[in-house]
């Protein structure tokens, strides 16, 4: 009697105590799958942008070291021959000489230059050259070097400030104002 007393208990007790339901999902829910979504397009174009050589972007700042003018937000009008060439005296690839002659100065040059500089600067002498030819024939009773020198000295007061010139011992500076 014993033993059938013990069964007895032990399925009443069985029935009492069970295992916890478990339920496995093996698949997302709808709205984890829209959050997760699919990025493979958008991961192939940030693998391929990586990938690709491009150029390194500059500042201004550096551009203008480089001596490359960077766009302007404002629609500005084509530089004149005077502005182009303010831009090489300050640059320094350009000097205002003691003889009034520009002198080109590349070495000290801060900046890129291109070719058409030099020839700005045979275009700027030669007009020079033939200014003082005039002044000398509207004034004949002065020596040309009087005039020129009188004419450089005028001249000095109107280059741009920081504008690279040439003092009478030979040593070059920024023109200070």
């Amino acid at each position: 009697m014993r033993k059938l007393w013990l069964v007895v208990a032990s399925l009443c007790c069985a029935g009492c105590i069970r295992a916890p339901e478990i339920v496995m999902v093996d698949r997302s829910t709808a709205l984890e799958e829209q959050a997760s979504g699919s990025f493979g397009d958008v991961e192939h174009r940030l693998d391929r942008a990586g990938m690709t050589p491009a150029p390194v972007p500059l500042t201004p700042d550096q551009l203008d070291a480089l001596g490359i003018k960077s766009a302007s937000l404002v629609d500005d009008v084509e530089q004149t021959a005077a502005d182009k060439l303010d831009a090489l005296l300050l640059r320094h690839c350009v000097g205002e000489g003691k003889n009034g002659l520009l002198v080109d100065t590349r070495p000290a040059c801060q900046g890129a230059s291109s070719p058409d500089d030099l020839a700005t600067v045979d275009r700027v002498n030669r007009a020079r050259l033939s200014l003082w030819r005039w002044m000398h024939g509207v004034r004949p009773d002065l020596p040309e070097d009087a005039l020129r020198k009188s004419w450089t000295q005028n001249h000095a007061l109107g280059v741009v400030c920081g504008g690279w010139v040439q003092h009478d011992d030979g040593t070059w500076e920024g023109k200070k104002c």
